[in-house]
């Protein structure tokens, strides 16, 4: 652990890293999402990269998940680098952009969403 890191804390793991991510990139990753929102609920994280308060609720939600054992797939569209799929999602879906944001899916419909600290686990549960 090197000297910072002790002061600052340690270097957050790249959420693509974590197992359970996966990653809409295109529009094709996202109409794969929403059919296998047909088989069981799904959960869209919509992160801003640059923002801290977006890493620290992204933070906190896989700290969450880590702990849990719901049988949900989890992706992760980082909106910086793919805006246009991310107003995508919020016209289709008619909820509006914020960031970050947890949509909860299922059967082609969204059932819940969430921003900023509102975002927990307990809205896939419900």
């Amino acid at each position: 652990m090197s000297f910072f890191d002790k002061i600052f804390g340690e270097k957050e793991e790249n959420p693509e890293q974590k197992s359970f991510w996966k990653k809409i990139e295109s529009e094709a990753d996202l109409a794969k999402a929403i059919e296998n929102s047909f088989h069981h609920k799904i959960a869209i994280f919509k992160h801003s990269t640059s923002c801290f308060i977006s890493k620290t609720v992204l933070r906190n939600f896989e700290k969450e998940v880590n702990n849990s054992d719901e049988k949900v797939d989890f992706y992760f569209l980082d909106l910086l680098a793919y805006r246009p799929l991310s107003n995508k999602i919020a016209a289709d879906f008619g909820i509006r952009h914020e960031s970050p944001q947890l949509i909860v899916i299922e059967n082609g419909k969204a059932v819940s969403n969430a921003s900023h600290q509102h975002i927990s686990l307990s809205q896939i549960v419900s």
